[in-house]
């Protein structure tokens, strides 16, 4: 039987796809964790998405595919790459979604929340965001391709209109921003 614990990493050092070990607390680590966070909430988001809902569950089954391959590339793994393909595939699911909306979806401070999945999505959103903020830092370290950040810019807004549209289909009545 293979044990997973190898105890390579008890020390606070880790390493990258490249065979080089860091620190664990190397921007490289955060910017991977984050993204590894992300894939873990899309799939609590999948689990909590119903029939209704089958082709935006399979695109995000996608997105998890893609962003072990771009967790890869972050690792620096020489064959892995992510490709445009996922870029354009982002935008253009969020565009159909949006088509479905009511035409004012999107000029009002929408709550964080609603249906169960909705919320779950708010959840994956951020932390999309974050794992944005990460590679920017990483960026300063070591060059990010671009296609990556647009991607998690990209999905990051994809998200966003998701949730809108299960809480619009699940005939949720949004909570607005109160400025109060």
């Amino acid at each position: 039987m293979v044990n997973v614990s190898t105890k390579t990493g008890d020390k606070g050092k880790t390493g990258l796809a490249n065979g080089i070990r860091m620190s664990k607390a190397d921007p490289y680590f955060s910017a991977i964790g984050d993204l590894d966070e992300l894939n873990s909430w899309i799939g609590i988001v999948v689990s909590h998405l119903d029939e209704k809902f089958k082709n935006e569950q399979e695109f995000l089954l996608y997105i998890q595919d893609q962003l072990f391959v771009l967790g890869a590339e972050v690792a620096l793994a020489k064959k892995k790459k992510v490709e445009e393909k996922l870029l354009i595939l982002v935008e253009e699911h969020c565009v159909r979604l949006q088509k479905k909306l009511k035409k004012d979806w999107h000029t009002k401070f929408l709550l964080p929340g609603g249906d169960p999945a909705a919320a779950w999505i708010d959840v994956a959103r951020t932390v999309c965001r974050r794992a944005e903020r990460s590679l920017v830092g990483l960026s300063n370290k070591q060059p990010i391709r671009p296609i990556i950040l647009k991607i998690l810019n990209r999905l990051s807004d994809y998200l966003y209109v998701l949730r809108c549209y299960i809480n619009y289909e699940t005939n949720y009545k949004e909570k607005e921003f109160g400025g109060k």
